[in-house]
C-alpha cells in the first residue's frame, strides 16, 4: 500500500476547511490544517508535506506571504492557493512567487483533488531516477536535481522551472512550442498558464543572464528558442 501524500492546508473558514479537511482525508491524504495564517510557518516547519493548499485571503498573514516563506525553507515544494478573488493581477502575483496551480472558489472537490494529483505527478517526475545533465554555456543543468551550476554556484530551480528548461535544453536551437510546454508543463493551454508561463521564462532568463552568449528568444504567437552563440 502506497504511503499518504501530506498535505498542509491553511483555511479560515471553519465550516469549509473542516468539509475540505475530511473530503481530502476519505482520498487518502494526511492533513494538517490551520484556520489562521499566524502560525502557519512555524508549524510548516514542524513537519514535512508533499503538498500546500494556502487560502490567499486569511487573518493576521495572507497565502501569498506564507507562500513566500514556506518556499525560503523549501524552495522546491508544490504549492495550491485557494482564493475567492478572480483577478488577474492576484493570479499573476500568485504565479510570480511561484505557485505551481491557483483555483478559484467556490470549485468542485474533484476538480482539486485532479489538480493534486497532477502538480503531484509532476514534481514527483522532475526528482524521479532519471539523471539528466545539459550543459549551458557556462552553465551546467542538472535536471534530477533541478540545480543550475556555475563556477561552484549553485541555483535551485522549482519544479515548474526545471520542467520549462529542460524542455528548452531538449529543444535547443529549435522552437519550442507555447502549446506543447503549457500542456505538458500546466496540464493546459488557458489564459492565466499562458501568463505563467510567461513568468517563468523571465525568471529563466535572469537565471542564466550572466552568460551574454545564452538567448531565450520569445516568437510571437508560437513559442520559444533557447540560442548560445559561441
Amino acid at each position: 500500500m502506497s504511503k499518504k501524500k501530506s498535505l498542509f492546508f491553511v483555511e479560515d473558514d471553519l465550516s469549509f476547511g473542516a468539509v475540505l479537511k475530511s473530503y481530502l482525508e476519505i482520498c487518502n491524504f494526511s492533513v494538517t490544517w490551520l484556520n489562521d495564517g499566524k502560525h502557519a510557518v512555524s508549524t510548516f516547519k514542524e513537519g514535512t508535506y508533499d503538498l500546500c493548499l494556502l487560502d490567499v485571503m486569511l487573518p493576521n498573514v495572507d497565502g501569498f506571504s506564507i507562500g513566500k516563506e514556506i518556499r525560503s525553507i523549501d524552495a522546491n515544494i508544490p504549492i495550491i492557493y485557494l482564493t475567492a478573488k478572480s483577478l488577474k493581477e492576484d493570479i499573476i502575483t500568485g504565479y510570480r512567487l511561484g505557485a505551481d496551480d491557483y483555483i478559484i472558489k467556490p470549485f468542485d472537490a474533484e476538480v482539486l483533488l485532479y489538480k493534486i494529483a497532477v502538480v503531484l505527478k509532476r514534481s514527483e517526475g522532475a526528482t524521479g531516477s532519471e539523471n539528466q545533465s545539459f550543459q549551458i554555456g557556462r552553465y551546467t543543468f542538472d535536471a534530477r536535481l533541478r540545480e543550475i551550476n556555475k563556477d561552484g554556484q549553485k541555483q535551485l530551480l522549482s519544479p515548474k522551472e526545471s520542467a520549462l528548461l529542460k524542455l528548452l535544453c531538449e529543444n535547443k536551437n529549435e522552437l519550442l512550442s507555447r502549446e506543447v510546454a503549457l500542456k505538458r508543463i500546466w496540464g493546459d493551454d488557458g489564459y492565466f498558464t499562458t501568463r505563467s508561463m510567461d513568468v517563468f521564462i523571465t525568471k529563466l532568463r535572469k537565471y542564466l543572464k550572466d552568460d551574454p552568449s545564452i538567448e531565450i528568444r520569445n516568437i510571437h504567437g508560437s513559442g520559444f528558442i533557447m540560442t548560445q552563440n559561441d
